[in-house]
């Protein structure tokens, strides 16, 4: 189950007056940026949730300044907050423009710069460029999530949400208190809300002083845009004119959306309110519809096959006239993720995961031909252009994410924020090392490995395996608040990261692999990956971990190890797949990759189902800790909870972590915390002794 996060907060919270006052909180003190000292280097989960999550960078319109968010997180309040800040383009004269108590989201330069459009409370207001001044602009019943402005700044593109299902009340108006769900068809629930509303996309003049003229895109449309749950505003684009917009969606319900991942891009008129399909035939996911600067050309994201959520991810480019499709990526092997159009629309920059990192790149149009632009070890996200500049953020596994700017001549790049440099400069991380080994099938498999601060070759460490997510996915130089290999690393663990079959930096011949054959040879990878680990005097007893597939992964190999692990640890993992294809809410998933339903009559099938987990209890003997959240829809709780009973009934030794308020991840402060103390204490009982 893919791994991709994208949190959307709706607050009814709103703010009076300036910025720079604070409403009243639980102490009426905004959370502020952590001034902790670290003990002994040690990088510890508290000091992990004391660092800034910066994010968003937007470059002014004259180009001599950026505006950004950093979220501080106050563990005994158990919340983060969300504060504003701009700096000059070269990082100089930074400054914090907002001190609230509540968190400021999808800042927007406005105006030509002098002023700064932002959502506060799920409302958007508008402030000086200092922070100064700010105004409640919208009344929006439902509140708005996101937005984007038109080219000209006279009307605005807000994400809201409209009712989707009959409740109780509306079909028996004496029952107003009645509390039951009257359900017809799929999808019912969706990764962790029961679907009660959808977003929708709608357009509103804008003054500065208010809305007007609201219209809903998809006015009595019963679809979703953005598509649920992990898009946003990326899926729409206004036209250079801001007479059009470009839309993504799939305009599919029931038991169809279920099994389809058929989005289409959508060319919507302000004027006629009239929408056209601009890719109908297109089976797969048409999605980031991008317009050309010079509202000639589109640019989108697309897959080609309906039904396979990781399918290679193609950039194509259509001329509006004609209608003429072309794609950019024919005899590239990887995928392209976050796309911007060149000023004179010559090429597009995108970036791309290749053999576990992500990348900078060009593509011309003319020609197709494409440049590598970054290099190093390190994730860079999407850009922006500005001069001869390119503006984005950039992480790696020991340091998240910082601003940096990109020459667009020669990739060179500079770092211009250093939000967390005055508590990493504390901490001592470990070291990363890149490494290919021979697989059963004697194909090259790449793994990273990170071992402890002042790792000692002539000591043994206890070493964890982590089997990742997805399970199309990469272990890439990405830096992640909820499985952090360098906090492993800090408690004493050497970590094993290999890139197994189903990964997607390595070409879609590896990635398409797994699909089918989940018991087969990723699993053989990872065996594989340890064994090569274990000739290293160095490596004492090991470990696996997981989350999603990653937890498969561990119930699986639980089943099949024969004593090369001591211990296990499952997060949300998939225990028994015949029924987990009737709980989990995205069924076009499991129907691919599982080859089909339970009840299937074909060999991909039948091998598939009778390898699940849940099969092979009968050979589990090796200490397993069982964790989850309620609210997990994905892989619904009950997967776990049948994990740890079955361990307890063949009498190995078990543990369970449940969390009513979480859902696929564990994002709350405090109860990240306690799960990471858990999980340590578990492998530390099973590992250190």
């Amino acid at each position: 189950m893919k791994s991709k996060i994208t949190i959307m907060l709706i607050s009814t919270a709103l703010i009076a007056g300036s910025c720079k006052e604070s409403s009243e909180g639980k102490d009426g003190t905004p959370i502020a940026k952590s001034t902790i000292t670290v003990t002994n280097g040690r990088f510890t989960v508290e000091v992990m949730q004391n660092l800034g999550r910066l994010s968003d960078p937007q470059v002014s319109p004259d180009g001599t300044k950026i505006l950004y968010g950093v979220s501080y997180t106050s563990i005994e309040q158990n919340k983060s907050n969300r504060e504003l800040y701009v700096m000059n383009i070269d990082g100089s004269d930074n400054k914090q423009i907002t001190s609230t108590v509540k968190s400021e989201n999808n800042a927007r330069w406005i105006n030509g710069g002098k002023q700064i459009a932002y959502l506060y409370g799920g409302q958007l207001y508008v402030m000086e460029s200092d922070g100064s001044s700010a105004k409640k602009i919208s009344d929006v019943e439902r509140g708005i999530s996101e937005f984007t402005f038109s080219p000209k700044g006279d009307k605005i593109l807000y994400i809201s949400t409209v009712k989707s299902i009959e409740k109780p009340v509306d079909k028996y108006p004496d029952l107003d208190k009645a509390t039951g769900r009257i359900i017809k068809d799929l999808m019912y629930r969706h990764w962790d809300t029961f679907v009660e509303e959808i977003p929708h996309p709608f357009v509103a003049d804008f003054n500065g002083k208010e809305l007007t003229n609201i219209t809903d895109v998809l006015e009595g449309e019963p679809y979703e845009c953005p598509t649920l749950p992990l898009s946003g505003i990326e899926q729409l684009s206004w036209s250079p004119d801001g007479e059009n917009i470009i839309y993504a969606c799939r305009k599919v319900v029931g038991v169809e959306y279920a099994f389809s991942t058929n989005t289409d891009i959508y060319l919507y008129n302000l004027a006629s309110k009239k929408a056209q399909n601009l890719t109908e035939g297109m089976m797969g996911y048409d999605t980031d519809p991008l317009y050309s600067p010079d509202g000639k050309s589109i640019a989108w994201i697309s897959m080609e096959r309906n039904g396979y959520e990781a399918d290679k991810k193609r950039l194509f480019v259509m001329d509006l006239a004609s209608g003429t499709k072309t794609e950019l990526t024919t005899d590239y092997m990887y995928n392209v993720e976050s796309i911007t159009w060149s000023p004179d629309c010559s090429a597009i920059y995108f970036t791309s995961c290749v053999k576990a990192l992500t990348g900078v790149y060009k593509v011309t149009i003319s020609d197709k031909a494409i440049t590598q632009l970054t290099k190093g070890q390190y994730d860079f996200d999407g850009v922006q252009v500005s001069g001869d500049k390119l503006y984005t953020t950039y992480k790696s596994m020991s340091m998240p994410n910082e601003i940096v700017a990109i020459n667009t001549a020669d990739g060179s790049y500079t770092q211009i924020s250093n939000e967390n440099k005055a508590i990493l400069d504390q901490v001592k991380m470990g070291k990363i090392e890149e490494r290919w080994i021979k697989t059963v099938d004697n194909k090259d498999m790449h793994m990273w490995v990170v071992y402890p601060p002042d790792f000692d070759s002539s000591k043994v460490y206890p070493t964890l395996l982590f089997c990742t997510g997805g399970p199309q996915g990469t272990l890439s130089q990405s830096w992640s608040y909820r499985w952090n290999f360098q906090l492993m690393a800090a408690q004493g663990y050497i970590v094993i990261l290999p890139n197994r079959r189903g990964t997607t930096a390595f070409g879609q011949e590896w990635c398409e692999q797994i699909s089918g054959d989940y018991p087969g040879l990723n699993m053989q990878d990872y065996l594989s990956s340890v064994k090569e680990m274990k000739k290293e005097k160095f490596v004492g007893k090991v470990g696996a971990c997981g989350a999603s597939y990653g937890g498969y992964s561990v119930y699986y190999l639980a089943g099949i190890h024969k004593g090369l692990f001591s211990a296990f640890s499952a997060h949300a993992g998939i225990f028994n797949q015949e029924q987990m294809y009737m709980m989990t809410e995205e069924l076009w998933f499991p129907k691919f990759d599982n080859g089909g339903a339970p009840w299937d009559d074909n060999p991909i099938a039948k091998r598939h189902y009778s390898l699940s987990p849940h099969k092979l209890i009968k050979n589990w003997n090796t200490p397993i800790l069982v964790t989850h959240g309620e609210m997990d829809y994905r892989v619904p709780v009950e997967q776990g909870m049948a994990a740890f009973n079955a361990a307890k009934m063949m009498g190995v030794p078990a543990e369970m972590l449940l969390f009513p308020d979480e859902n696929h991840w564990i994002l709350k402060p405090q109860n990240n915390i306690l799960w990471n103390r858990i999980f340590f204490e578990w492998f530390d009982k099973w590992l250190k002794n």
